[in-house]
């Protein structure tokens, strides 16, 4: 199936963390592409309510590199338990899917 080995994990993050994080994936070619999109998150934390203006990243990589990428958000993130979730791409426009396979070939 076009696009099987390619998967776009989602994490939202503290809008003053989201460049280092996405730099750093970017940097160690663990991931092609960052998107950063402001988003408005609420949600309940150890029984309050929390409203938090955040970035929500979409960063697109090999399904294989899908392990490193998680560890390395989260050593980079604040939260005690961030949001990272692993979606796998069906199909897509083959040459994009070709650019992201290249893009995070081993340094």
């Amino acid at each position: 199936m076009p696009g099987a080995e390619i998967c776009v994990i989602l994490s939202t993050v503290p809008s003053d963390k989201s460049a280092e994080i996405a730099r750093s994936l970017i940097d160690r070619h663990l991931v092609a592409c960052v998107n950063m999109v402001p988003v408005r998150s609420w949600y309940r934390w150890k029984d309050e309510f929390c409203d938090d203006a955040e970035h929500l990243l979409m960063a697109k990589t090999r399904h294989e590199k899908a392990g490193e990428v998680i560890q390395a958000i989260r050593a980079l993130h604040p939260y005690d338990v961030p949001e990272i979730i692993t979606l796998p791409v069906i199909s897509g426009h083959a040459p994009y899917l070709d650019w992201v396979y290249g893009e995070t070939r081993e340094p």
